[in-house]
């Protein structure tokens, strides 16, 4: 093949991962997949010097989709000049300042603000036009609704989904696996919804990096003076740092030695010249800005031999594929596992036992699967079942279900055991019931020689207690600390109780507020409307609609029924009196020293009339935090609103709590 043939072929691959990237909420291939053809594309235009006007060299993104309104950008976002040599960040730099930040990986958003309150928030879409997402930007739970300025104000931030709320998020939503398979994917479909209730749901957060507009506010020709002046209208801005060509490379190390310890997704660092005005006489080419500058972590890649494809169901019935292969060492660790997330990848990775692969860690954190070398493909042939037809965990069919063209795997049998495992892996958690020494293997154990079959099983483990001291690893001692974590866990409140159901999309957060609302009555609970669910705050129509479709379900009432007579549910108590907790709204970080967990602390905080949230906001009256000096993020946001910062001692005093002393349980 010619090199311009060649330049052809690798223009259409690269314009339509664009598409699904920018336009489609899904990826085609991985970001190291991409930038290695991106590169071959550039090198064979400088090579023959010429560039068609369909390259992504000279393009930016692709066009939107009409699912929400479109709008033209006044000014165009372009896309910036990368480098992977930390060397070359110092030759661009010279002898100016700059401001070296995190590259974030969410979506990048245009906010505009008039009179002090949010006008518009617009997607940055293909860089000239993108989707109007306002009511969605509003959800953001960083944003502020209301800022000081007054003026027309536009900034530019990112949106993002943290690992830890990605986390959560897949417990909790049915089939998240087969669409989403990173924070990144997540945030774009959740911050371009259409139902607005759905993006309240996802956490997102917005961290403000370029000021666009404030008229009449003197910036002294400063970038750093924009981000602290929007630091002080409210808006979390992402971690920067000045540099300056002796001290960038330290700077890089820095952040180099955070980004596994970094829980907002990030793929790279942006280096920005601090002078505005002389960033502006630079100019621009026809897709970079030459004011600004990305480094892209260079990735550190081994090439390891694929063993086989383990098939790992989840409760949702959603099996996912996990490439097994022989143990390499990446940025520190030793690995031997990957997530290869859905069937359309295996597919297309060609896999097969065998083959010899390259693997690395994206942002340095999670191990993929970069290139198939030998492409066996022999996921569809009788080699030991790549793309199993049965489940592994109960032998049921299986069906692969297409998804926005994306094909994903599941078990289509209601009474698979990993399901069920699944389930009561979350029944007996500490934010549920609460049960220790059942293990997912113990419980494994139980399901299987037929002593549990629904959750109220699970008290009556008395009755095997026989069969029970003779399991292997199972004595009698075991069994003695097992029925008094049961006898224990008897009596319960009614939001663990629910959460512990395992309903999609709700969480504790959302047992405790729908259980507040029905005044703690399993009855009103359970048969609650839509209507009556949407109209409580923070609830809306998604959660709603999982809610009473559960309780539709006889088998579900069934088991309730069954599980309730075994249980002693309690009312709380909620204590009004103490008027320095009541109806006042806190935040909780870090570890504790006199409270089990934070959970403990937020059940008190609660009965006594206070809310907890889980971030900083104008609304916040206390953050309690042991370590005032810190420089955590929620500290910082405290200070920047004045939220005072408190210690657990001081809350003890505040709430007549001064004698507590409880075990403690150290929480990150």
């Amino acid at each position: 093949m010619d090199k311009i043939s060649r330049m052809k072929e690798l223009i259409e691959i690269l314009n339509e991962a664009s598409r699904a990237y920018y336009a489609e909420d899904r990826e085609i291939m991985s970001n190291f997949e991409y930038d290695k053809l991106y590169d071959e594309l550039v090198s064979l235009e400088e090579d023959t010097g010429t560039v068609l006007s369909s390259s992504p060299t000279v393009k930016i993104g692709y066009e939107a989709v009409d699912e929400l309104p479109k709008e033209a950008h006044e000014s165009p976002m372009l896309s910036l000049d990368k480098t992977k040599d930390r060397e070359a960040l110092r030759e661009w730099l010279k002898d100016k300042e700059g401001l070296l930040s995190w590259k974030l990986d969410g979506l990048t958003i245009v906010l505009t603000y008039r009179d002090g309150s949010l006008f518009k928030a617009v997607t940055r879409g293909n860089g000239e036009i993108g989707e109007v997402i306002t009511g969605n930007a509003r959800t953001f739970v960083n944003l502020p609704h209301s800022i000081p300025y007054k003026g027309e104000l536009i900034l530019r931030g990112e949106a993002v989904i943290s690992y830890t709320d990605f986390d959560r998020i897949n417990e909790t939503i049915e089939d998240i696996d087969a669409r989403y398979k990173n924070p990144r994917n997540l945030c774009s479909g959740s911050v371009r919804q259409l139902n607005n209730e759905v993006t309240a749901a996802r956490s997102v957060r917005l961290y403000a990096f370029t000021l666009v507009k404030a008229d009449g506010v003197d910036f002294k020709n400063s970038r750093r003076e924009q981000m602290e002046f929007l630091k002080n209208q409210g808006f979390e801005v992402v971690e920067y740092h000045v540099v300056n060509e002796s001290d960038i490379l330290e700077r890089i190390q820095y952040f180099a030695d955070a980004v596994t310890k970094n829980d907002i997704p990030s793929d790279g660092l942006v280096l920005t010249y601090d002078d505005i005005e002389y960033g502006r006489s630079l100019g621009r080419t026809a897709k970079f800005p030459r004011d600004a500058i990305a480094f892209k972590w260079q990735d550190e890649i081994r090439e390891t031999k694929l063993l086989k494809i383990e098939w790992s169901p989840s409760r949702t019935g959603l099996i996912n594929p996990v490439a097994i292969f022989e143990p390499v060492e990446l940025e520190g660790t030793t690995v031997q596992r990957a997530s290869v997330h859905n069937v359309s990848i295996v597919k297309d990775l060609k896999l097969g036992t065998g083959d010899t692969i390259t693997v690395y860690k994206a942002n340095m954190i999670i191990p993929q699967i970069a290139e198939n070398k030998t492409c066996s493909g022999r996921f569809d042939q009788d080699d030991g079942g790549m793309i199993p037809d049965k489940c592994p965990a109960c032998g049921g069919k299986t069906e692969i279900r297409k998804i926005n063209d994306t094909e994903a795997l599941y078990c289509i049998n209601p009474d698979c055991p990993a399901k069920k495992i699944k389930s009561f892996t979350l029944f007996v958690s500490r934010d549920a019931m609460n049960i220790d020494g059942l293990s997912e293997n113990t419980l494994e154990k139980f399901i299987g020689e037929g002593y549990i079959h629904e959750y109220a099983d699970i008290f009556r483990l008395s009755a095997h207690k026989d069969e029970l001291c003779k399991l292997e690893g199972f004595g009698e001692k075991s069994y003695n600390n097992l029925i008094s974590a049961i006898d224990s866990a008897r009596i319960v409140l009614l939001p663990k109780l629910i959460y512990s159901l395992g309903i999609p999309n709700v969480g504790l957060s959302n047992a405790r507020i729908i259980c507040r609302e029905f005044d703690y009555d399993l009855d009103k609970v359970r048969h609650a409307t839509i209507e009556e669910l949407s109209g409580i705050d923070k609830v809306g129509g998604v959660i709603a609609g999982s809610f009473v479709d559960y309780f539709k379900d006889e088998r579900h009432n069934k088991e309730l029924d069954e599980l309730i007579n075994e249980l002693t549910i309690e009312v709380p108590e909620l204590d009004s009196s103490n008027e320095a907790i009541s109806g006042k709204t806190f935040v909780i970080t870090g570890s504790l020293e006199h409270y089990e967990n934070r959970n403990a602390l937020k059940d008190f905080i609660e009965s006594k009339g206070g809310k907890v949230s889980g971030s900083v906001s104008a609304k916040t009256d206390y953050l309690i935090n042991n370590d005032i000096t810190s420089n955590s993020s929620k500290n910082k946001k405290a200070k920047e609103l004045g939220v005072k910062i408190i210690t657990e001692d001081d809350f003890l005093q505040l709430s007549h709590e001064e004698s507590r002393t409880v075990p403690v349980t150290s929480e990150e």
